[in-house]
């Protein structure tokens, strides 16, 4: 999604500084050209020439260069993307406020670039009603804030203000790159997501379960939360990290599913049924360890079917989507089941993408077919899109 794109990274003076050599790096990685804009202050947490060294290109930090001598409106015009990280409290203010006076504010104010935000600094510093109203203001004027995570701050204090993971800002640039002019407002929406594979005991130690990774179902919530709705993420077990920015809930059975899904179904706007739901549970588990035999037989029943039951219920303003993972058929086998279970959307994917990374969709409704092919975040940006439309 960031192959050939320009990165222009703006590092401001914050202890979250050094982070930033990281996410240039993955940056990089992932294909994208990146290009660095460093405040006085920033220098003195990390070099030029570190920057320099991780990307390949040159790093920009003074206001006045003959060599350059209009290289605020230069960057900024070769800027596709622009994002700091970490800003400071210091930067939000002058951003806020149209203050222009250093590289990094008076290039941020020029040109067209997709402009992300990302603060890092003390909690108490961040909860300050002034740090507060500067942020909505960025909010207001259209600026993309990615909230900073909660944890321990190198001040010695711990709660929000900590500078995200490298990998969680790269994901946020790519659905914010993906949207871009044409950026949806689920500002107020609210959306219900289950992900991942269930898990079925069979004794203490054993279980049944399936393949699925659950990163489809935690695309899906980070696209949707990004865009600035309120989600909601049942899983089961998963192979993803849940993103900090995310409410989450552990449903590891699907009874466990069933009952935290049809407990809130009727408060979400959205409800997407992404999580592979077990259909047969174990009828009656041992408490104790299963000790080997020659065979065993397994006493299996089925379970509720979540989605059915979310199609018989299913208010006139409210959107239901369903999942398909099929090995044959995957088309006519998708549709049925968006008309039996009464979904207004069902994704019909292959069960040879399990647990990979890319991913072959097709997304139906009652008038369209939509082929969707690419990473599950990209897939996952276009599913949200579509079905907000």
């Amino acid at each position: 999604m960031l192959k050939g794109k320009h990165v222009l990274i703006g590092v401001s003076g914050g202890i979250a500084a050094y982070k930033s050599v990281e996410l240039a790096s993955m940056l990089k990685k992932q294909g994208a050209i990146v290009k660095i804009i460093m405040t006085k202050n920033a220098q003195e947490f990390v070099t030029p020439l570190t920057f320099k060294s991780i990307t390949g290109e040159s790093v920009s930090y003074t206001m006045f260069d003959e060599e350059k001598p209009i290289e605020h409106i230069a960057l900024a015009d070769w800027a596709e993307i622009f994002i700091i990280a970490p800003a400071t409290a210091n930067v939000i203010g002058k951003i806020a406020n149209g203050i222009a006076d250093d590289l990094l504010s008076t290039c941020f104010l020029a040109g067209k670039a997709i402009k992300i935000i990302v603060p890092a600094m003390n909690v108490y510093m961040y909860e300050n009603k002034v740090v507060q109203r500067n942020i909505q203001t960025l909010r207001d004027l259209g600026y993309l804030v990615l909230d900073p995570d909660i944890g321990y701050l190198a001040c010695g204090y711990s709660g929000k203000g900590r500078f995200p993971e490298s990998r969680e800002i790269v994901d946020a640039i790519k659905v914010f790159s993906y949207f871009g002019t044409k950026i949806i407002s689920l500002q107020n929406k609210k959306i219900l997501i289950t992900a991942g594979a269930n898990r079925e005991k069979i004794d203490p130690m054993r279980f049944i379960s399936n393949r699925s990774s659950g990163k489809m179902g935690v695309s899906l919530a980070k696209a949707a939360a990004l865009m600035g709705a309120k989600v909601m993420l049942i899983h089961a077990h998963i192979e993803e990290k849940v993103p900090y920015y995310i409410d989450s809930i552990k449903a590891e059975t699907a009874n466990l599913m069933y009952n935290e899904v049809m407990g809130i179904a009727d408060n979400y706007d959205i409800i997407i049924m992404c999580a592979a739901v077990a259909d047969y549970t174990i009828e009656d588990p041992a408490n104790e360890k299963i000790k080997k035999k020659e065979n065993i037989s397994l006493q299996l029943s089925r379970t509720k079917d979540i989605l059915f039951e979310l199609g018989q219920r299913k208010k006139d303003n409210q959107i239901l989507v369903g999942f398909a993972a099929e090995s044959e058929d995957m088309i006519d086998n998708a549709k049925a089941k968006m008309i039996k279970k009464n979904c207004t959307h069902i994704i019909a994917n292959s069960l040879y993408t399990s647990g990979k990374d890319e991913t072959e969709q097709v997304l139906i409704s009652k008038d369209k077919e939509l082929k969707l092919i690419g990473s599950k975040l990209e897939t996952a940006c276009k599913i949200i899109e579509e079905i907000v439309k």
